[in-house]
């Protein structure tokens, strides 16, 4: 459904750092360094597909990034435990809590989710249910 979505960031290195760590527990890995023309940041997909991809990139307008009120990236885990990784990397990488891992039947009967802020505020979500595979 997507080819790839991408943040703003303030401070680069630290949310690099942090999105290495979540996202390495969900399985993905950072794309190598390429200079396509727009300002720095790093990028990162599934193994062995180019698409879809996930970024953090210095605003190309060059004003400062801000977080969007209402806006959520959600990541789709292989398994329960890959939720409880993702959140934990999350917890002792600079993130904020915004609800633990869990069940929430609410959305539907398998949805395990977990909710974070990374460090600049950007609201996240680690889902595992079965329709996602």
């Amino acid at each position: 459904m997507f080819s790839h979505i991408q943040i703003g960031a303030r401070d680069l290195t630290t949310l690099i750092a942090f999105y290495d760590a979540v996202l390495m527990a969900l399985g993905l890995t950072r794309l190598p360094d390429a200079n396509d023309g727009g300002p720095a940041g790093a990028g990162w997909h599934r193994s062995g597909h180019s698409w879809p991809q996930f970024y953090v990139q210095l605003p190309f307008n060059g004003l400062p990034a801000t977080s969007g009120n209402g806006v959520q990236v959600s990541f789709a885990a292989s398994s329960q435990e890959q939720v409880r990784a993702a959140w934990e990397a999350a917890m002792v990488s600079g993130g904020q809590d915004e609800g633990a891992p869990g069940l929430r039947p609410q959305y539907a009967a398998d949805y395990f989710g977990a909710y974070c802020r990374d460090p600049e505020g950007n609201k996240l979500c680690f889902v595992h249910a079965e329709g996602l595979k």
